[in-house]
């Protein structure tokens, strides 16, 4: 009997694919009913979401093409021995963490040949070496930001609806659920950053409900709460708070502003970011300081970088450090060294491997990013990387040649999670440096 998208059929997890899928092979005689050549031999693919090597388990269908299926789990029938018992109460909920119910161990490894497999497969290399894998010293509590979502459509649970407890489904504070941008589900903890970060979530809640406050709609495009975003540095213990709006209300803000200062005195600045646009995105047109310099401080290695509302800093703060020695030791850098940091940021990178260079010439797209990169620099005292404002998905080439910059025996990349463009890609191969270092966190 053919079986179609919605039923359920029993599996055995053989291999890891990303972000918590396994991988079954099993014959398209035996899953689909097709009698053709290949149909005895298991060679097809099925992507189970919610399983690891080592399940068996029962799901449901949810895809089915000619050369792979995808289904979810329905059923745990046999347990993998890698499998942990999630810290989570809305693990599996709410999409922020993908594996918490597998052993850290496993991920890693796991990764690994991910990896591996990358590079021996799709790209085709043969001749190369791939180091283990740094893990993080800190599994739990590490982020140093997290961005939350209000919604005035929350999403409840199972175990809500099933409740006789009454929610208040107009109103809600936490995370996104997985593909669904206009719900958000409520939380009251979440273990990516500090119990701290916790207390303020919870109060913030609690202090808008009260005031009976609106929440911006996605469909309506009216309401005032956005996001509420907290930023907590690693080695300086700076704690930034960005509530972001639809518009101004300076008494709302200065009440709410005084309450949360006094009932959290570790708190060192906090802003309003005002957000004009109709995405759901949480960064403002402009920023009102209400309490501290707006800024907050951290430290990667010996430097010291200032960090504002909408600033990109690696959100790991230990594992950056590393990131950023091992690019360094790569480079083997002796000192006179011309060197490129592509996609630079707020300069992060230019300013760490700048004692090593002679001169580091660092290209990022984003002018404010440029602007702190420029004040991170002058804060440091560095005062051999220029920094350059230029489009990355378009040739970068035409500046190097207008402006006469060196030829770099080095190239540091730390593309974003879109990859490099293909121009940038040909640029590099033109210019055919010495070195290439890709970062990736």
């Amino acid at each position: 009997m053919k079986i179609k998208k919605g039923d359920i059929a029993e599996f055995k997890i053989e291999k890891y694919a990303f972000e918590g899928k396994g991988i079954a092979k099993v014959s398209k005689n035996d899953l689909l009913g097709i009698n053709d050549s290949d149909g005895f031999e298991k060679n097809y693919v099925v992507f189970v979401h919610c399983s690891y090597p080592g399940d068996v388990v029962k799901a449901r269908l949810t895809k089915i093409k000619k050369s792979y299926a995808e289904a979810i789990t329905t059923e745990i029938i046999s347990a993998s021995p890698d499998r942990v018992k999630a810290k989570c109460k809305y693990f599996g909920v709410c999409g922020g963490c993908k594996q918490q119910d597998l052993s850290y161990q496993k991920q890693i490894e796991y990764k690994q040949k991910q990896v591996e497999e990358i590079f021996y497969k799709l790209g085709g290399f043969n001749n190369f070496e791939i180091e283990n894998i740094l893990p993080s010293d800190d599994i739990y509590f590490y982020r140093n930001k997290m961005e939350f979502s209000f919604s005035d459509k929350r999403w409840l649970t199972k175990q809500e609806i099933s409740s006789a407890d009454k929610f208040q489904k107009d109103f809600a504070l936490g995370l996104h659920i997985p593909k669904i941008y206009d719900k958000v589900l409520d939380i009251n903890e979440c273990f990516l950053q500090s119990e701290l970060s916790n207390s303020i979530l919870n109060f913030t809640r609690k202090f808008f409900i009260e005031k009976n406050v609106s929440v911006y709609s996605t469909k309506t495009h009216t309401g005032f709460l956005r996001n509420l975003v907290i930023r907590q540095s690693y080695h300086t213990k700076d704690l930034m708070v960005n509530l972001v709006t639809s518009d101004e209300d300076d008494e709302l803000l200065k009440e709410y502003v005084e309450q949360l200062v006094k009932n959290f005195p570790a708190i060192t600045t906090i802003v309003n970011n005002i957000s004009k646009k109709l995405s759901a995105v949480a960064v403002g047109d402009y920023e009102k300081v209400y309490f501290g310099s707006g800024f907050i401080y951290d430290k990667i290695g010996n430097y010291t970088f200032r960090i504002s509302a909408n600033s990109f800093f690696q959100t790991n703060t230990r594992q950056a450090e590393k990131l950023y020695q091992t690019a360094l030791d790569y480079a083997e850098l002796k000192g006179d060294e011309i060197v490129y940091d592509l996609y630079s940021g707020a300069g992060t990178i230019a300013i760490y491997i700048s004692q090593k260079a002679r001169e580091v010439f660092a290209f990022e797209s984003v002018q404010s990013a440029v602007e702190d990169a420029k004040v991170n620099a002058e804060l440091n005292s560095v005062s051999n990387v220029e920094f350059i404002t230029t489009d990355l998905y378009k040739s970068f080439l035409p500046i190097i040649h207008k402006k006469n910059f060196p030829v770099p025996e080095v190239m540091i990349i730390d593309p974003p999670r879109s990859g490099m463009h293909q121009n940038t890609v040909e640029d590099v191969i033109q210019l055919s440096p010495k070195k290439n270092s890709l970062c990736e966190l």
